[in-house]
């Protein structure tokens, strides 16, 4: 497989969808070979088909990306969410006011059985650093308001950016009342640093204390497979209010396509062992993924490969490095798990693949932004689970590419980047880390900062704790917090600072939880590394509900692990 996929250019992308060019662009994923049906009227239909919500994503100073996907019975078998097999007619509206009292941009677009009727419009010629609304309509049939807004100019820094990050959202281990919580709080933008979805079939993967509702169909294997599961995801209210408030910038990890898969590698025990059958799953997986996305053009897929690391600048104010950490990575060193395994500092293995690697670095050496941010998957910094000479550390994440990490700190050092700051999902925990070139030494120079977002429900309720008591910052003087309960993190960024509050909820099996900030870290600009400014107090448990240093690693290392 090519390292990178091939890119369309314009002409080949209108020529593949059978699009016209316009101020948007829009339409179905269609592969070469593929017919359409007749066209649908959209009076048809016999009930309003936008259940799956709506969606925006990676803004631009002049515009931004509108999605929507049409279903009339979002858990049909089929993946074709109830729809009848033609095309129907979209009509969609971007407006400066709520109220649509001044529509500034509008069109048409089809939506094709060969795409799942999904919808994709990029809108140009908007205004920079400005707020706007949109919708969808066909027929007599409306769909929800989604608001929205574009990037600032790229010589402005603008206002300071409310930016919210999330991962880890398994639908059977709790009600989405995370995303519903961060809606409320209105953010800019929102980052989803993946597993948006997961694989498994019903009863598989489960939370302590049991699921709390069901997954349908089997463990998605077959394109229809996925674009089930999607919907189902997509349908939940919770997520879908997340989806309508801002902006979102979104990376796959592992379970959009299954656990841990490495490039072209599945995992161990899979159900498509065969790398032939795996790499026909992995491009089901792919057009399903763009498929229910606010992707642009650039990342339909090709068959088994997918463009999706790239760069969104928000004017000097910060760079947004989306990365792939999973399509272009080396199989993981030693087989899966946490272990001690000297062939993970080879210095030919890479989690990103040499061609996204250079473009990274490149990037930092062209960056004048105040910012430099890494939205990624899997943990960056060092985590060593034994106190004494052994080096136990997680084979899927950077522990597992050391000579990767190195090369990109350095990247970074070397490029006399202003502010790196890395933000990482995966782990189903709350984590605030110190960056360094030589973690083994405690007192070497601090680089950059990362930030952690936990689970939105994956591992269930979870529980509160005193970050103080967890020995991975005591074997890891550079960890500086970790708590253990569902949230996500929600950032104010502005010239002179970046501050994280990390959100929890008490539990995720009702709808009603409120959230509540356990802690609060702040970057200062030129000053790398993460400071607390706030921390929730604590009620120590009872003496016999305490727990051994070796329990508490045992049990962080199940609660982001998948079962066996």
């Amino acid at each position: 497989m090519a390292e990178t996929p091939q890119s369309f250019d314009r002409r080949s992308f209108l020529v593949t969808t059978g699009l016209t060019a316009g101020t948007a662009a829009a339409g179905p994923l269609l592969l070469p070979g593929t017919a359409d049906a007749a066209p649908l009227r959209s009076r048809a239909l016999k009930k309003n088909p936008f259940t799956l919500g709506v969606a925006s994503g990676d803004p631009a100073p002049d515009g931004f990306v509108l999605w929507t996907r049409l279903a009339l019975d979002p858990l049909a078998e089929n993946g074709l969410g109830g729809m009848p097999s033609g095309t129907v007619t979209v009509e969609w509206q971007v407006a400066s006011d709520a109220r649509f009292k001044k529509i500034v941009k509008r069109g048409t677009v089809g939506a094709s059985v060969a795409s799942a009727h999904s919808v994709h419009v990029e809108v140009h010629g908007l205004r920079p650093g400005a707020q706007y609304w949109y919708r969808f309509k066909t027929g007599t049939f409306l769909s929800r308001t989604g608001h929205t807004r574009t990037a600032p100019r790229a010589d402005t820094f603008g206002s300071a950016l409310v930016m919210a990050f999330v991962s880890c959202a398994q639908y059977e281990h709790g009600y989405f009342t995370s995303y519903r919580r961060l809606a409320e709080q209105h953010p800019d933008l929102v980052l989803h640093l993946g597993d948006y979805q997961y694989e498994y079939k019903k009863g598989t993967y489960v939370a302590p204390g049991g699921n709390v509702r069901d997954h349908a169909g089997p463990e998605t294997v077959t394109l229809a497979n996925y674009r089930q599961r999607h919907a189902q995801y997509k349908a939940d209210a919770d997520l879908q209010a997340a989806h309508a408030v801002a902006p979102w910038l979104v990376v796959f990890d592992d379970h959009e396509v299954e656990n841990n898969w490495a490039g072209d590698v599945p995992e161990a025990g899979s159900d498509t062992p065969n790398t032939a059958d795996f790499v026909r799953r992995r491009a089901a997986a792919f057009r399903a993924y763009y498929e229910n996305m606010p992707l642009r053009r650039t990342s339909i897929p090709r068959g088994a490969g997918m463009q999706l690391y790239r760069n969104v600048a928000w004017g000097r104010l910060a760079n947004f490095h989306m990365l792939d950490t999973r399509q272009f990575r080396d199989d993981q060193a030693c087989g899966d798990g946490n272990k001690n395994c000297p062939e993970a500092a080879a210095t030919s293995r890479s989690i990103t693949g040499a061609r996204q690697e250079k473009w990274l670095v490149d990037g930092f050496r062209r960056s004048a932004a105040r910012w430099d941010i890494l939205g990624q998957q899997v943990f960056f910094a060092q985590r060593d689970s034994d106190a004494g000479p052994a080096k136990i550390t997680s084979m899927d994440a950077w522990d597992g590419y050391v000579a990767s990490r190195a090369r990109i700190t350095r990247g970074w050092v070397n490029a006399k980047v202003r502010n790196a700051v890395v933000l990482t999902g995966d782990v189903h925990a709350h984590w605030a880390s110190d960056l360094k070139l030589n973690y083994d030494d405690p007192h070497s120079r601090t680089v950059g900062s990362e930030l952690v977002c936990s689970s939105i429900t994956s591992g269930g309720d979870g529980r509160d704790s005193d970050p103080a008591d967890h020995p991975y910052l005591k074997i890891n003087p550079h960890l500086k917090f970790y708590n253990n309960q569902r949230g996500y993190v929600i950032t104010k960024i502005g010239k002179d600072q970046i501050k994280a509050d990390f959100r929890t909820v008490p539990t995720v099996r009702t709808h009603t939880a409120a959230a509540s900030t356990k802690a609060t870290f702040v970057i200062h600009d030129r000053v790398p590394g993460v400071h607390r400014t706030y921390l929730r107090p604590y009620e120590s448990v009872r003496a016999a509900d305490r727990r051994t240093d070796e329990q508490i690693i045992r049990e962080t290392i199940a609660n982001e692990t998948q079962p066996v």
